[in-house]
């Protein structure tokens, strides 16, 4: 806080500047009730960037302090706002009851959202992973000699760890693999921050934005990344995650594991592995290429219309969409690999029933990664319990269908599919489908599922007709047949009879007004009746909220399971979808040799021909060895279709490397260990411009 100080401040504004002091660097949204609210120069800043009304908390000129306000039922949108503007924000809650706070009420920072760090659904793109960069670098004197990079998802729980070796302080590389894994914030030790400005400015164009901050020097040392990693994972050391040799990658996973433990405030259960991201094994292709061939966006605008994802991606789930656009940026160079997923998508393309199926199934499935890290860190709600519900119902069928097959890699998944109906059940028994989003308001827990709630139930709701019977039951045992049961604010309900039946009454009625024609008494067991029905309420919410935290926990101790469940869902999806793209644009089966062949037949750019009326394309053959055509030089005018040529060689070779059918009527495809491409870098070949 650096704005004008108010000379008086109140008890709530120290509070507030203690609470914003302890975390620099964010805007601090502060619950106040029902609103959050921002003061001195965040509530400029919020007001600038959300369009709400600034104002201030007193009239007095010289002790105004500016403030604005969000309803708390309207948190994600707003915060929507300010993570897109490349803000990160500090969630402040109340963590004790106003009615009990003896002065002012406790709060706490809760959580902080940044451009990589968050769990909101609105917050997140569905397809995409949103990921958080950690990078450090090793030097030998002024020599870089290597660097270290991990990514984390803190949506899905993905954690990987790399490694780069470096010669003559090229960073080409490791623009490379952040590019290919497109992170939304990027983690640098504050001493070198400065030092890599031109870097993040590189960075920042080619993924056109990026949020960068500065971490604590000493997490990113390597005997503190190591203890962060092997006390967070319960372990002595890091060989089981196999990159216990990847000292600068460690520093890197470390530190980055640290910075989210600090945002999200709470244990990271649900992170259960930490995987090496190998560049060996897979099939590389430049940054320059990978925008070139528009893999996963377009060169122009940026948009997912136009790539080679927005034809292939025919999935159903979010978590299949996330891994099919993994695989496109990691293509396999394991002939066996590939060929078991060209298997799967044959056979489901000589049963169209069962692919039917499993795509029927699969489309009523929720995000399980996302449902699962909001629930594990504490955000989650009941409707997140109730979609976890309704996609857990699903698994079994799915498992069925998939385990009918005799073999291949459509049985193997059958297998590992988890469909963890204890939790379905648990989930099932416990949770209202109509819960509301405020965990706070009750109706969350079913009837018959805890039985202290249920009596707490039938007393709000039978409270009026108990009351009733107490009065029947008086006038029996009094005889007074006129005894009624009424009620007001000052001692609640009590008995009237008239004053001439006054006298008549039992001894255990005590007198609590006298009125000109009647009198009003009550009875310990009216008294005890009415005690019950007033605290029924708040002890019911009171429970609702405990029972609903006892089942978030059970559902994040599954974590594990859950996880596991949604990779194999997403494997499924994929070949599916892949198997749909191969029936709906007739594509065929390419061979995968050992040779040094790629020989094309009527091949077709994949993207293209989706753009123009069928059978407008003109395919094209290309036969390439090391024998008689190792080169092949293309000539021709513009708009002759040069360009065309050359990407969809490239894109069919990389689609047969996925595991992928490729638009030709045959095709013989060799290993390949790299795809180079910089022809006709400003083409819009779908709409037929020309460089």
């Amino acid at each position: 806080m650096t704005a004008k100080q108010p000379v008086k401040l109140t008890p709530m504004l120290k509070q507030y500047l203690e609470i914003k002091e302890q975390h620099p660097g964010t805007v601090l949204f502060y619950r106040m009730g029902d609103f959050y609210e921002m003061f001195f120069e965040d509530a400029h800043t919020c007001s600038r960037i959300l369009g709400i009304t600034l104002t201030s908390r007193s009239k007095d000129d010289a002790n105004k302090v500016p403030m604005c306000g969000v309803p708390y039922h309207a948190l994600s949108s707003y915060l929507g706002k300010m993570v897109k503007a490349g803000y990160r924000v500090a969630i402040c809650e109340q963590t004790e009851d106003p009615r009990q706070a003896k002065g002012i009420v406790k709060r706490e920072v809760v959580r902080i959202v940044t451009p990589g760090v968050t769990t909101d659904d609105q917050l997140l793109d569905e397809k995409n992973n949103t990921f958080v960069c950690s990078l450090c670098f090793a030097r030998k004197g002024k020599k870089l000699t290597s660097a270290g990079l991990s990514f984390l998802d803190v949506s899905t729980g993905n954690f990987l760890v790399s490694e780069i070796a470096l010669a003559h302080n090229a960073l080409t590389p490791v623009i490379d693999e952040i590019t290919r894994m497109q992170p939304a914030e990027l983690l640098l030790p504050a001493e070198s921050t400065d030092s890599l400005s031109e870097l993040t400015d590189t960075l920042t164009t080619l993924l056109g934005g990026l949020c960068v901050t500065s971490h604590q020097d000493h997490f990113f040392e390597y005997d503190n990344a190591l203890t962060t990693l092997t006390e967070h994972f319960q372990v002595n050391n890091l060989a089981g995650f196999g990159c216990q040799d990847k000292h600068t990658g460690i520093c890197a996973a470390g530190s980055l594991l640290s910075y989210i433990q600090q945002t999200q405030k709470t244990e990271l259960t649900y992170i259960r592995q930490l995987q090496p991201l190998a560049r060996s094994g897979f099939l590389v292709i430049d940054e320059s290429s990978r925008r070139n061939l528009e893999l996963t966006e377009t060169i122009i605008g940026g948009k997912r219309k136009g790539s080679l994802l927005w034809v292939l991606d025919l999935t159903k789930t979010p978590m299949g969409a996330r891994l099919l656009r993994q695989r496109l940026l990691f293509p396999l160079q394991n002939r066996d690999r590939i060929i078991e997923r060209l298997a799967g998508i044959e056979h489901l393309l000589a049963d169209p029933k069962l692919c039917r199926q499993l795509q029927e199934g699969l489309s009523s499935i929720y995000d399980l990664e996302r449902l699962c890290s909001r629930l594990s860190l504490g955000h989650g709600n009941a409707r997140d319990m109730d979609a976890m519900k309704l996609s857990l119902g699903r698994l079994p069928k799915l498992k069925q269908l998939l385990e009918q097959e005799e073999e291949g890699i459509l049985r193997r998944l059958g297998n590992e599919l988890d469909p963890i109906t204890d939790l379905f059940e648990l989930i099932h028994a416990a949770i209202r489908g109509d819960a509301p989003i405020t965990l706070r308001d009750g109706n969350l827990i079913c009837e018959g599922f805890n039985e202290e709630l249920d009596e707490l139930i039938i007393l709000l709701r039978d409270g009026k007709q108990l009351i009733l019977g107490l009065e029947a039951k008086e006038r029996e045992r009094t005889g007074i047949t006129k005894l009624k049961v009424g009620f007001n604010k000052v001692f609640g309900y009590y008995f009237e009879v008239s004053r001439a039946q006054s006298g008549t009454i039992p001894e255990d009625f005590i007198r609590k007004q006298t009125l000109v024609n009647a009198e009003r008494f009550i009875t310990p067991e009216l008294k005890e009746l009415e005690n019950k029905i007033s605290s029924a309420q708040v002890r019911r919410l009171e429970l609702e909220y405990q029972l609903f935290l006892e089942i978030r926990g059970k559902i994040s101790a599954q974590s594990d399971r859950l996880l596991a469940t949604a990779a194999t869902i997403a494997r499924v999806d994929c070949l599916t979808s892949l198997a749909e793209a191969a029936h709906r644009y007739h594509y065929t089966r390419p061979a995968i040799t050992d040779s040094d062949t790629i020989s094309i037949t009527e091949g077709r750019h994949p993207v293209i021909e989706r753009s123009l009326e069928a059978g407008r394309f003109v395919p094209n053959d290309v036969l390439l060895n090391q024998k008689d055509n190792e080169l092949l030089i293309i000539t021709g005018p513009n708009m002759a279709g040069k360009s065309t040529v050359l990407r969809q060689t490239a894109l069919i070779v990389l689609m047969a490397h996925i595991g992928s059918f490729v638009p030709a009527d045959k095709a013989e495809i060799c290993l390949v260990d790299r795809i180079f491409t910089r022809v006709g870098a400003m083409d819009d070949l779908r709409r037929g411009q020309s460089t």
